[in-house]
């Protein structure tokens, strides 16, 4: 099938069927386009759609999130998950304000230099917000292209790769590209599913060489299986007489960047002598709960959450801005995961609803 054929179809089939009204193709500017994008970055449109629309209320452009404080963007991105997607917002944010460039750039090579933009990321901001011709291989669009062509291979090898983005850029036509990037990544979410497809819906069925190998579940060919490796670690759930649990911000890079958590301690270390040493805080210490299981995509987490009733005072050690004392399970206090999230409001269940406390040691 040659480039405008292929194009044709897609478009035809987008005319019809395609996901016309989607919250960030209302008024497409750039800077709309780019949070969609990331956001979309490994995350469903149906997930997507709630925390793009209270993102935006509250951000309506890049002046109002760069001037933000981190915590709020991790408030509004909490349960969305891989964060470093929005602590790379923020910062690309604060990069342009900095520059007294109040909009993205649109300039492939400059939109790449900004953290969390790649290639496809910024393809897609420039077909979409300006009609510029650029291809994208987002994941829908490489599933499709591989089964399209037969690409042999897993799409993470560089080999693989450089074939897909040589199909991408074959058939992405000169006009009507931002239809056709839409258009394109419809087709691969709707109907070029991973396990499912609906092939006899797809208007490029009579091209499919995957399809008449008889092979769409086969390819793109997956990644290579291996035995996720497993962490474990020790959350300290510290409890104050009065009921606050005591909460410390990770550190910005790294594991839950910048979010709320618990003060973790080695599995071999005892917990109240830790708890003096390290926070200076004199504790009891409570039988463990059940271990928690929380899988990203390269290891499994096994937390041991430690219930810790807090005595009194030893020492004080602790940095007033990187610890809070909590006490509302209804308030909101900033980014925080949602296993996190969840031990919180188990410590917290017994807790009296009062404001947040805030102690400087």
């Amino acid at each position: 099938m040659n480039p405008i054929e292929f194009s044709q179809r897609v478009l035809d089939w987008f005319d019809i069927h395609g996901r016309k009204q989607l919250p960030w193709k209302e008024n497409p500017t750039p800077y709309r386009v780019w949070v969609s994008e990331i956001m979309l970055q490994q995350t469903q449109v149906t997930t997507v759609i709630p925390y793009y629309e209270r993102f935006m209320a509250r951000f309506p452009d890049i002046r109002v999130l760069a001037d933000a404080e981190l915590d709020e963007v991790l408030q509004l991105w909490a349960g969305l998950g891989y964060y470093a997607r929005a602590r790379h917002l923020h910062q690309a944010a604060r990069i342009l304000c900095a520059r007294a460039e109040n909009q993205l750039p649109l300039d492939m090579a400059v939109l790449q230099e900004l953290p969390g933009i790649g290639r496809s990321t910024a393809g897609a901001i420039l077909a979409l917000a300006s009609g510029q011709r650029q291809p994208i291989l987002d994941g829908n669009v490489k599933r499709l292209l591989a089964r399209f062509a037969a690409v042999e291979g897993w799409p993470g090898q560089s080999r693989v790769q450089a074939t897909l983005w040589e199909l991408a850029e074959r058939y992405t036509p000169n006009a009507r590209v931002a239809d056709y990037t839409q258009a394109v990544m419809d087709l691969g979410a709707m109907i070029c599913k991973p396990h499912q497809p609906c092939c006899e819906a797809c208007p490029l069925i009579e091209h499919c060489a995957a399809y008449a190998q008889g092979r769409q579940v086969d390819l793109p060919t997956p990644k290579p299986r291996r035995e996720l490796p497993v962490r474990t670690t020790q959350m300290l759930l510290l409890r104050a007489e009065n009921g606050a649990v005591l909460l410390e911000r990770r550190p910005p890079i790294g594991l839950w960047g910048g979010l709320w958590s618990f003060p973790e301690c080695p599995m071999n270390a005892d917990a109240a002598t830790w708890c003096q040493e390290r926070l200076g805080l004199m504790v009891m210490v409570g039988p463990p709960w059940e271990v928690i299981r929380h899988s990203f995509s390269h290891f499994h987490l096994d937390i041991t959450p430690v219930p810790v009733t807090v005595t009194g005072y030893s020492q004080a050690v602790m940095e007033g801005e990187r610890f809070i004392w909590h006490r509302d399970r209804h308030a909101v206090i900033g980014g925080m995961a949602t296993p996190i999230h969840r031990l919180l409001v188990r410590r917290l269940k017994s807790a009296p609803d009062t404001q947040q406390l805030t102690i400087d040691l």
